[in-house]
């Protein structure tokens, strides 16, 4: 059957376009990355008025420590100023926040920050803000069926119960529900690794705006778009 649903209530960006951002206008890469920061505050501030309870966005992938030595520092040092620059604002603002991906690999001053900055927000609702650091779907899908296996052996799981709500416990966003809608800015018409188990059933907008020049009207735009779809999660409409 077709989702009754019109809202948009859980909202996946992949924000995409920073590199190029920059390099248009001979800047370095890092120039583009820092202007991309800038814009998630206006987008998460957009979400109570257009009735997205939850954002997830995607900061790094376990794919991007490809890049140069120089970009990958700096985006750890970007990833460190954005949280205690905004950390005392989203806790004003009702925002909490929560990271998922595999933190073995970041640096322990990052982590002791991301710590922190959920620690500081736990009691907030307003926006739930999620943000994907080290993160890859095919990663979180391994580990989260390692956990799964482990309760398996130690007898806390038979293998009977195994079932894909099973399996979804054991993802980093088992506190999340589903996303209603991807959005990819930049011209890229792919997924790269992002939610693939969450993103099933979402509807996807893949925009040509590179994600430093993208606001909070096309924002409203898509979400609206969204409530104009017709969900049919494999059903038909009656």
């Amino acid at each position: 059957m077709a989702s009754t649903s019109k809202k948009a209530g859980h909202v996946a960006i992949i924000m995409d376009g920073n590199g190029r951002w920059a390099q248009m206008r001979g800047r370095p890469r890092l120039m583009g990355h820092h202007a991309g920061a800038k814009r998630i505050r206006e987008i998460v501030e957009t979400c109570p008025d257009v009735g997205v309870k939850h954002l997830t966005i995607f900061a790094f992938s376990t794919e991007n420590w490809k890049r140069t030595q120089t970009e990958v520092a700096g985006l750890m040092r970007l990833f460190k100023r954005y949280i205690r620059r905004e950390m005392q604002d989203l806790v004003d603002r009702g925002v909490r926040v929560r990271f998922i991906g595999d933190r073995v690999r970041l640096e322990d001053s990052l982590v002791a920050l991301m710590d922190e900055l959920e620690l500081a927000t736990a009691d907030n609702s307003r926006v739930h803000l999620t943000i994907a650091i080290n993160y890859g779907g095919r990663d979180e899908v391994t580990r989260a069926a390692k956990r799964l296996a482990f309760d398996v052996e130690q007898g806390k799981l038979s293998h009977s119960d195994v079932n894909a709500e099973v399996l979804a416990r054991y993802l980093d966003t088992h506190f999340l529900p589903d996303p209603d809608l991807v959005i990819r800015t930049s011209g890229e018409a792919r997924i790269s690794n992002f939610l693939l188990w969450q993103s099933a059933y979402a509807e996807y907008e893949f925009i040509d705006t590179l994600w430093p020049d993208f606001t909070s009207e096309e924002f409203i735009n898509l979400v609206s778009k969204f409530g104009t779809r017709e969900r049919r999660f494999g059903g038909v409409l009656v």
